[in-house]
């Protein structure tokens, strides 16, 4: 499953029972967390995502609707015992404030906090399975999206057809590969005992910005994108003063990007009821959904145009 839980929607204030941003991404048995403001600890075990599957967190900038939830969540995986080292990717900054609460509070962690500081855009995390990749956005302060990629093998095996054809099992993952298989001057071609594997899907989680037509380059053909829109298409200059976005600012992007699907959030505590900003971003790229706290949106290629 490859699939991304809301766990916090709004901006600055927690307000209307809305709570500051944060996400789960799920591949399969490993969970990213992207973003971590205050409360998520609690949101993640409100939608019993398992913090022990979380391996790797990524916080996109210093304003603290994004990362005031980090050192609770560090410290309670502790209290827990987790033993296994974990990732986080974050400005310069962040590690030496979470440095001096560790050291004030006297808090020994039993695992091994290894912190990756971001100064450029590529690849952060490179697995089997998975790989994340950081982007540049446009905000008050240094600011960095993230773009989540599956990885897949080209060819799917048929694997009654290649047990047909005597094909030992140890050759499948070369099958899977795309390779033909050679035995006593034989050639069985590759595509006689597999298919066309699915395109591999992909994540873009665009944090706070103002409109930057740059990012839907550096998030093309993505299969779900994330975008901030702060405010309602009226108050564009709002947005720009404050470095954010509008409902039609994301679906712009959306659009360019060539994505296939559009979650927004990151809702301004001015707005109680949220209607609105499905039907404006809507207008100009159909497929959006609201980024609601507790829905798991799943990244699947049934959501292609």
């Amino acid at each position: 499953m490859f699939g991304v839980t809301i766990l916090g929607n709004n901006s600055a204030l927690p307000a209307y029972d809305r709570h500051p941003t944060a996400q789960a991404v799920t591949l399969n048995e490993q969970v990213l967390l992207i973003d971590c403001g205050e409360g998520t600890q609690m949101q993640l075990s409100r939608y019993k995502i398992r913090r022990s599957r979380i391996n790797h967190i990524f916080i996109s900038h210093l304003h603290g609707d994004h990362y005031f939830g980090l050192i609770g969540l560090v410290t309670s995986m502790g209290l827990l015992g987790r033993e296994q080292e974990l990732h986080i990717y974050a400005p310069a900054g962040l590690e030496a404030i979470l440095q001096l609460q560790l050291k004030v509070g006297d808090t020994h962690l039993p695992f091994e906090l290894v912190f990756h500081p971001l100064s450029g855009e590529g690849l952060l995390v490179d697995k089997p399975r998975f790989s994340v990749e950081c982007f540049q956005t446009q905000h008050r302060i240094p600011c960095w999206g993230f773009i989540v990629r599956e990885k897949k093998n080209p060819r799917k095996l048929d694997k009654d057809k290649a047990v047909a054809q005597g094909i030992p099992a140890a050759f499948f993952e070369r099958l899977k590969q795309g390779f033909d298989y050679e035995r006593d001057g034989l050639v069985i071609g590759n595509e006689t005992v597999t298919l066309a594997n699915t395109p591999p899907l992909s994540y873009a989680y665009c944090a706070d910005t103002k409109y930057h037509e740059p990012i839907a380059e550096k998030t093309k053909n993505v299969t779900l994108i994330y975008h901030e829109a702060t405010y309602l298409k009226d108050l564009e200059e709002r947005a720009l003063a404050r470095f954010h976005s509008t409902t039609i600012q994301a679906a712009t992007i959306a659009a360019k990007a060539g994505a296939n699907r559009l979650l927004i959030g990151h809702f301004s505590s001015k707005y109680e009821v949220l209607d609105a900003f499905l039907e404006e971003a809507r207008e100009l790229f159909p497929n959006t959904d609201l980024a609601i706290e507790g829905v798991t949106f799943h990244i699947s290629h049934h959501f292609l145009r």
